[in-house]
């Protein structure tokens, strides 16, 4: 039993020693690691920076400046831990590290899809010079003005001052019309005037009162206008012209402008824009003495 304990004992020194040895063959290459540690934080520090610098141009989003930039700063930090382990000499443990980053990167990417699908939805928006915010868009239903772009969601202010979130898939995925991108919008009017209207000067004073409104419309051959329809009870038209606007909000106070003017010429000009008329006619008479209308004689 004692010969035992002294061989054991023998061997736990033994591995002592050796491990001592080890650690003081090694400890030129600790010092080394822990230098590439320090020098990989410090280089990430500046690295970010200079990312920052470099997208604050490109991206107008603070807030997706500093993901890119901490995401940078991530990788360089990563770099110098497996330079790091590659001087201790953790070939091994390094190939197990990276191994196991891959089994939980799948599984984070499994569970989070739609996350990170809005997050590279959201980098790739940011970039696009065509979608900028304070552009007023209309997509998926909405329309409004952009008013923050970030690495989860595209947020609107809508004309009515409702704020719209929407998911960066949804906006990548779809069609987005940007009304910004041009100076020039097209106002769209539709009316009706009497059958008895002189359909001639209808037209003339339609485009006269258009051009008299707005400076951008230069002359009233300048104004389009068509007649469509014989409605219910007018001639229907259709008047176009452009103006200069960027937002669906100047174009609807472009819009209400024009009908107050066209009502105040037609007014002064005598001209009806009639309402719906619907005429009832009842064929059969009703009998007032019909003997079920009669009053129940009193006894």
């Amino acid at each position: 039993m004692k010969d035992q304990f002294n061989t054991a004992l023998g061997n736990l020194i033994e591995k002592l020693i050796d491990w001592f040895n080890a650690i003081i063959e090694n400890i030129p290459n600790f010092i080394l690691a822990i230098l590439v540690l320090i020098v990989s934080y410090i280089a990430a520090k500046y690295v970010s920076r200079l990312v920052k610098k470099l997208v604050d141009k490109q991206i107008e989003q603070d807030s997706i400046k500093n993901a890119l930039s901490r995401v940078v700063a991530v990788l360089v930090v990563a770099l110098g831990l497996f330079i790091a382990l590659g001087v201790l000499n953790l070939g091994k443990a390094l190939t197990s590290l990276l191994a196991g980053a891959g089994v939980v990167g799948l599984a984070i990417g499994l569970a989070l899809q739609g996350t990170i699908a809005n997050t590279f939805a959201g980098l790739v928006l940011s970039f696009r010079k065509k979608i900028q915010i304070g552009n007023w868009v209309e997509t998926t239903g909405y329309s409004g003005e952009v008013i923050d772009i970030n690495l989860k969601d595209f947020t609107l202010k809508e004309a009515d001052n409702n704020i719209v979130i929407i998911p960066n898939k949804t906006i990548l995925e779809n069609p987005l019309k940007n009304y910004s991108l041009t100076t020039k919008m097209r106002v769209f009017l539709e009316c009706g005037v009497g059958y008895e209207s002189d359909l001639e000067e209808v037209q003339r004073i339609t485009k006269e009162a258009i051009a008299k409104t707005f400076d951008q419309v230069k002359s009233s051959d300048d104004v389009e206008f068509y007649y469509t329809e014989f409605g219910d009870s007018s001639i229907n038209y259709l008047c176009r012209f452009w103006i200069e606007a960027e937002s669906m909000l100047e174009k609807l106070k472009a819009k209400t402008k024009a009908i107050i003017e066209i009502k105040k010429a037609y007014d002064a000009a005598g001209i009806n824009i009639p309402f719906p008329i619907r005429t009832l006619e009842f064929n059969n008479k009703l009998d007032l003495n019909a003997s079920g209308n009669k009053q129940p004689s009193s006894k």
